[in-house]
């Protein structure tokens, strides 16, 4: 009962046009955690004020982070960090309700697809090709320039839903059926893009002196297109960048998924939404 009492208290404050006073109100309610967020957002059906509002859904944003911060925690803490759940808790941050076996629904389905076509007499390059048929094809994905006004399209889940998403999401659920399917793809670290390379069998390991002897080939995830070592050698001319074996190396998981979030991060880039892409280069920080 005092509970309920001190929580109402702290609802009639929301309002102060005090900065410092709704300061601490905002903490003391995000102290509750989240088992509070149905009373605001009872509290925010009943509340006519738009600006109150605007509080009212700021409260609900820090009390989803605070719990996406500690899922993250763990994420960090396992052993293998497992990819997809990655991309799942970087969607969680714009949409903190989003189901995850749906979207475990459907990898498995295209993952299936892709596996009865492979044996073990196909050639990397056809091997390659079927993936990029099943998901391209007839999963009929569809790729996109990056654009930071889409934060959507940074989205794993959003990319299913919508079968379009930039390099970085039609990237990352390539990687993810590769990693499901035992088929050595990873992604590397050319400037300014997210590419994927084909690692001769047992070599896909981090720690390669020179990585790039190890690659077959490369693959643009926008597309699935598979292009050359002279394609790579003559973006880095056209850029003015000399290549450098680290551009080369095989990144973690948990690499791939700090590059999402503060790729997207970038979508974030207005006045009213910069507490966004501070929040997103928090947790990347986290995962160092």
């Amino acid at each position: 009962m005092e509970t309920n009492k001190e929580i109402s208290a702290l609802f009639t404050l929301i309002d102060d046009p005090d900065e410092e006073v709704f300061g601490l109100v905002s903490s003391k309610i995000v102290d509750y955690g989240k088992h509070i967020i149905p009373n605001l957002e009872h509290l925010w059906e009943n509340t006519p004020n738009e600006e109150v509002q605007i509080r009212i859904e700021l409260l609900i944003h820090r009390l989803h982070y605070k719990d996406l911060l500690e899922d993250f925690r763990q994420w960090n803490l396992a052993g293998h960090h497992d990819l997809m759940l990655g991309a799942m808790l970087a969607g969680k941050f714009q949409f903190p309700e989003v189901s995850t076996t749906p979207v475990l629904q459907e990898v498995e389905k295209i993952r299936r697809n892709i596996w009865l076509e492979l044996n073990n007499y196909l050639t990397p390059l056809e091997q390659i090709n079927i993936v990029t048929s099943i998901l391209y094809s007839y999963y009929g994905l569809k790729g996109t320039e990056v654009n930071y006004k889409e934060p959507n399209e940074f989205l794993l889940h959003k990319t299913l839903e919508a079968k379009r998403g930039n390099q970085m999401s039609n990237g990352i659920l390539y990687l993810i059926l590769c990693e499901l399917l035992d088929i050595p793809v990873r992604a590397i670290q050319i400037p300014k893009q997210f590419v994927l390379a084909y690692f001769k069998p047992g070599y896909s390991d981090e720690s390669l002196p020179n990585p790039v002897q190890k690659i077959e080939f490369f693959i643009d995830p926008t597309s699935g297109q598979v292009f050359t070592q002279q394609d790579v050698d003559n973006y880095f001319k056209r850029i003015s960048v000399p290549p450098v074996a680290t551009y080369y190396k095989p990144q973690k998981n948990k690499q791939v998924i700090q590059y999402l979030l503060d790729e997207l991060g970038k979508c974030f880039d207005s006045e009213k939404e910069k507490y966004k892409r501070i929040e997103l280069l928090e947790i990347v920080k986290l995962l160092d």
